[in-house]
């Protein structure tokens, strides 16, 4: 029986250098303490034991060095030997010398055996967790390709390619993800967790860096550094704002990144779940980015408070919808994108104002603060409001249905009896 340990302890040991992935000086290392510490228990030193590991082939050689004394004054058995025993060994040994003789592990008995298992396997462990915590660690920010191994409700497993499993947290996906058992799966490492020495890689595809490193894939310009991408602002599987500027002035950064026909950022949307994105030029001149944040809509004007970090940004009445954009997200990703609170406003012409009332003068049938979230989103006039559907209008402001109604029967009413009055005239 303890010749059959020996040989599953051998076999224990050239698995480990074949699937745990540590270097060879780590592992002769790992074994000799691991050996040492069951010879301490065993003999109460190892101080004069020499243990020799061959992880190749997968044994080991032990040695046990005593010097020789008289048949009579043996004191340690482990670090002396009787001469008339050292002489069985060889029989020109002489008192004083050191005699060394191999030591069969399988002997030291079946405990101690299982022992040495116990403590390999505790440390082998131990060092797997290490080098994966200190691998994945480096490669935080990087895009990793893995295999779906289980879905649950909160988090999707993944295994790498050396079997190390990651984790993609529900919060972490795109809306519109969808993947199946054993499809390949990419997305960024965003961060590691070392609770417990218990290393968890957390994955993400929301993160704005995961987006950044799929356009250094895309665009060669961005990967040798000709271009650089200044921020992003990302509502993940909706829409992205990418800022970017270019170093050399014969390159276009943003054509660059688009490609002929949107070739390059056409594989970028695709893995993103068809998430728009928009790029634009970066500048530091803050109006002028904040205006090419806001495209497609054309401001008039714009008015800073740098203090407060905020903007009144000024446009024709029918830009208004497109700087807001649909359900407020084209707004909301200038706001992120360049760092300020933005309010916009209609610029109305001399003419149209005489036609059109402000929400304002109103305040004596309409609460005040309702006012005041129509007018943050854009509509600061009866017209305004009257021209955008009432669901769009639900939608954006997040009042309630009764509130609204009020509202647009209010400002007709107020139009209705303008109309009745030229009609009087008239007659």
């Amino acid at each position: 029986m303890a010749k059959k340990e020996h040989i599953n302890l051998i076999d224990t040991f050239s698995d480990f250098k074949e699937t745990k992935n540590i270097d060879r000086s780590t592992l002769i290392s790992v074994m000799e303490e691991s050996f040492r510490n069951v010879i301490a228990k065993t003999f109460g030193s190892d101080e004069n034991f020499d243990v020799i590991i061959n992880p190749d082939k997968g044994d080991f050689e032990i040695y046990r060095n005593r010097v020789v004394v008289p048949d009579d004054e043996i004191e340690n058995e482990n670090l002396e030997i009787t001469l008339s025993e050292a002489q069985k060994i060889a029989d020109d040994y002489e008192i004083g010398e050191e005699v060394t003789d191999m030591v069969e592990f399988s002997s030291f008995g079946r405990r101690a055996i299982l022992t040495l298992r116990q403590t390999l396997a505790s440390k082998i462990l131990e060092l797997e967790k290490q080098n994966l915590y200190i691998n994945y660690s480096e490669k935080v920010g990087e895009i990793v390709n893995a295999e779906l191994y289980q879905i649950w409700k909160k988090e999707m497993l993944l295994m790498d390619e050396e079997g190390n499993e990651l984790y993609l947290p529900k919060s972490e996906q795109i809306p519109s993800d969808f993947y199946r058992k054993g499809e390949t799966v990419r997305a960024v490492v965003a961060m590691v967790d070392n609770k417990n020495n218990n290393p968890k890689i957390i994955l993400s595809r929301t993160s704005p860096v995961f987006l950044e490193r799929l356009f250094e894939l895309e665009v060669p310009e961005i990967h040798d550094g000709l271009i650089t991408i200044k921020k992003i602002a990302r509502i993940p599987g909706e829409r992205a704002k990418v800022a970017v500027e270019s170093y050399d002035d014969r390159i276009d950064p943003v054509g660059a990144c688009v490609g002929v026909k949107g070739s390059r950022i056409h594989g970028i949307v695709r893995e993103l779940r068809n998430e728009n994105i928009d790029v634009i030029n970066y500048t530091s001149n803050i109006s002028l980015f904040i205006a090419r944040a806001l495209s497609p809509a054309k401001i008039t004007s714009i008015r800073l408070n740098e203090e407060e970090k905020k903007a009144d940004v000024y446009l024709k009445p029918e830009e208004v919808s497109q700087a807001i954009g649909k359900g407020g997200l084209n707004i909301k990703l200038a706001s992120m994108l360049t760092g300020y609170t933005l309010d916009v406003y209609r610029d109305i012409d001399e003419s149209e104002h005489e036609e059109d009332i402000y929400l304002d003068e109103f305040a004596d049938e309409i609460d005040q603060w309702v006012i005041d979230t129509l007018k943050k989103i854009g509509y600061d006039t009866a017209k305004s409001v009257l021209a955008v559907p009432r669901e769009d209008l639900l939608r954006r402001t997040d009042l309630e249905e009764e509130t609204i109604d009020e509202v647009l029967a209010i400002l007709n009413a107020e139009f209705e009896e303008e109309e009745d009055e030229i009609e009087e005239n008239e007659e």
